[in-house]
């Protein structure tokens, strides 16, 4: 182990001569090879401990991990505000289907409340119609019996005219027949009577 770690510290004193024999720029910048410093950084790689290895392919593997985690996420949420969209666009629609649902429920409602007020209506005028016209016929009936019972109290009168004549008629006639009658029997006694004597 100690050996590695050697391996490591010479190869980080060897990046930093690299840097040092750089050309400088700026107080804080140098140009350096880039093969002799990817070579370096290979060795150090290379020499770096299996645990160290392991960790950095762990941290690979957490990013991985995160990433495909945070990816999952993403889509969940997505999928999830597309389902909300859905379920808001259909409670939406819900909402407006319920509305027109309302509005002819209360048309309808309304169309019924106008037809039985129109029925009632034509209903009534037909009965005040059929009352009218029950008086008018109640009342034309009267004036018709009225007319006929005093037709016939006329003809009643006229036949009970009629009926005393024929009676003073005839009572006449009886008593003219009575008064003939009468005559010729007390001549025919007389004469039965001198008949008798003789």
């Amino acid at each position: 182990m100690s050996s590695q770690q050697d391996v490591i510290y010479g190869l980080m004193n060897e990046l930093e001569e690299a840097l040092d024999k750089g050309f400088p720029l700026l107080s804080n910048l140098a140009i350096v090879k880039k093969d002799v410093v990817v070579n370096i950084l290979d060795k150090l790689y290379a020499a770096l401990p299996d645990e160290v290895k392991e960790a950095r392919a762990l941290l690979r593997r957490k990013d991985e991990l995160q990433y495909e985690a945070q990816q999952r996420a993403e889509k969940t949420i997505s999928e999830a505000q597309a389902e909300a969209s859905r379920l808001l666009s259909e409670s939406d629609l819900l909402r407006a289907v319920q509305r027109e649902a309302e509005k002819i429920k209360e048309q309808v409602i309304s169309d019924c409340e106008e037809i039985k007020q129109k029925a009632y209506e034509e209903a009534n005028s037909i009965r005040s119609q059929a009352l009218d016209e029950a008086i008018r016929m109640k009342d034309g009936a009267s004036v018709y019996a009225e007319q006929i019972l005093t037709g016939l109290e006329q003809n009643i009168n006229r036949l009970h005219e009629i009926v005393k004549d024929n009676q003073i008629q005839l009572e006449r006639k009886r008593s003219e027949i009575d008064g003939a009658t009468g005559s010729t029997y007390t001549a025919s006694q007389a004469e039965y009577a001198q008949d008798y004597r003789l």
